[in-house]
């Protein structure tokens, strides 16, 4: 019985690539090759917030600061962790604006 050689790629290799096939990853989607969005920046992140799902980028050092977490806590109530749009806090948009604004 002879051992044959496996040409299958490795799990993360195999994985990479059924991500960039099955979900918004990939360059023609606005995503890199590591799969960031490229619009944006280094040390920022986006949130989508309010009945509109209006998209916002925001500094990480947010995730410091009570009154954000207190957002996040906000959304893992109310979506949990499994949903499909990125990380969405269930706030309107007029109270977001106005917290982070004073976060900065």
């Amino acid at each position: 019985m002879a051992i044959r050689k496996s040409n299958k790629l490795p799990q993360h290799a195999v994985l990479k690539q059924i991500l960039k096939r099955c979900s918004s990853l990939g360059k023609k989607n606005g995503y890199d090759d590591d799969g960031h969005p490229v619009d944006v920046p280094k040390g920022h992140f986006a949130v989508y917030v309010g009945e509109n799902r209006t998209r916002y980028i925001v500094p990480i050092s947010f995730l410091a600061h009570p009154q954000f977490q207190s957002l996040l806590r906000q959304a893992e109530e109310e979506f949990g962790y499994d949903h499909e749009m990125g990380l969405t806090i269930p706030c309107d948009e007029d109270v977001f604006r106005s917290l982070t604004s004073s976060l900065r």
